[in-house]
């Protein structure tokens, strides 16, 4: 078990950790909170039920997400569809927030702009220049702040983002969150991990080899520091939104802190905001989609993860993957569940990551109707956490 010592030095961080549904909640729609735990058991989307689940480690909540259900265009004849947000951030939680405020109204407005007959459905263009959209309005905004903030300059998130419409899903990923879908095996009675987004992460051969590239008079563009993989040995990822510091050279300099600035000059973006997008059809076999910062992903493999959605009941699903992936966090440092509960934020940080988790479950009937007249949906979440989360 975890030392005597070690429990000293933390306990003054532990605090009161209940579980159960005798807790605090601000509406169906808001979810509910337990102490460093946001959970909304169950819900109603356009193509099926969901579940939603985050658990703060950081000082403050820097994971960011939604779920939208309902237009996803500014035109009331646009099309109607389920978008899903994970946002990933880190060295703060500006740009997390940032993107969950206008990621989704850039992707209607965008969208409507473009709105005809022939392209009703969504489209993989939309959402490029939706996330590009976004990420120059964070660099406006760090711009704006700069001279009063300049570590804004060094924060920045992760981007994935889901959208089921016209029985088309449409994944987009910027960074090393991940969406892995459970599909019914027609042999068995197994449901299979199938990985759908592509992760940007240094400790990927393909992701090295992607930067050396785009960066061949650069031999320090990927590092090795005490065994991983850093961009100019600094970051991990190679798609984000913001971390501007890495985007636009007129950021590399003071009064941003030395250890966030390059020794020599660069002329385009070392990182990039564009992210990989994959489309394809739904099938009846298509049984649920799990949405996940890579806080959960560190300690459950893609198969664990769906085999615990196919196993249990639906209600509640997301809240039990983030206890499985609390339990493994635990395990590995010889901890008891029990003790890593008591943990307050901030000493969190030290056993395991942010994690926000959403699953979709698919209802192959509502997947393929045309048109849906259910109510509207807007959940964001975290909401209420230790008391502030913006959204």
């Amino acid at each position: 078990m975890v030392s005597a010592t070690f429990l000293k030095i933390v306990s003054p961080c532990w605090k009161p950790f209940a579980e159960g549904d005798n807790s605090n909640s601000d509406g169906e729609d808001s979810g509910r909170v337990d102490g460093l735990l946001w959970y909304k058991d169950s819900g109603h989307h356009v193509s099926g039920e969901f579940s939603m689940a985050v658990v703060q480690a950081n000082s403050q909540l820097e994971d960011c997400s939604q779920l939208e259900s309902g237009p996803l265009s500014s035109l009331e004849s646009g099309p109607r569809g389920t978008f899903v947000g994970i946002y990933d951030g880190h060295g703060g939680p500006e740009a997390a927030r940032f993107v969950n405020d206008r990621l989704f109204d850039n992707i209607k407005t965008i969208h409507g702009a473009e709105f005809t007959s022939e392209s009703y459905g969504m489209s993989a263009d939309v959402i490029t220049r939706a996330f590009l959209e976004t990420e120059e309005e964070f660099l406006a905004f760090v711009r704006r702040q700069w001279l009063n903030r300049p570590q804004i300059a060094s924060v920045g998130s992760c981007c994935l983002v889901g959208i089921i419409c016209s029985g088309l899903l449409y994944i987009a990923n910027a960074g090393d969150s991940r969406a892995v879908l459970g599909r019914q095996e027609s042999d068995v009675k197994e449901v299979k991990a199938v990985q759908l987004s592509s992760e940007h992460n240094a400790s990927m051969e393909s992701v090295r080899e992607e930067l050396r590239s785009l960066h061949p008079d650069d031999p320090q563009i990927v590092v090795l520091r005490h065994k991983v993989w850093r961009v100019k040995g600094i970051i991990q990822i190679s798609r984000s939104i913001g971390d501007a510091y890495l985007k636009k050279a007129e950021f590399n300099r003071e009064p941003l802190l030395p250890k966030f600035r390059l020794p020599e000059p660069f002329h385009k973006p070392i990182l990039l905001a564009e992210p990989t997008i994959s489309v394809q059809k739904l099938y009846p076999e298509d049984q649920f989609l799990i949405f996940a910062s890579d806080g959960l992903w560190e300690h459950l493999s893609n198969q664990e993860a769906v085999d615990i959605v196919h196993s249990g009941p639906r209600n509640g699903v997301a809240r039990k993957l983030v206890k499985a992936a609390l339990r493994e966090a635990a395990k590995k440092r010889e901890m008891r569940y029990s003790d890593l509960k008591k943990i307050d934020r901030g000493v969190r940080r030290h056993f395991h990551d942010d994690i926000t988790v959403i699953v979709l479950y698919l209802d192959s009937y509502l997947i393929s109707r045309s048109s849906w007249d259910g109510p509207l949906l807007s959940v964001r979440g975290g909401s209420g956490i230790c008391g502030h989360v913006d959204s």
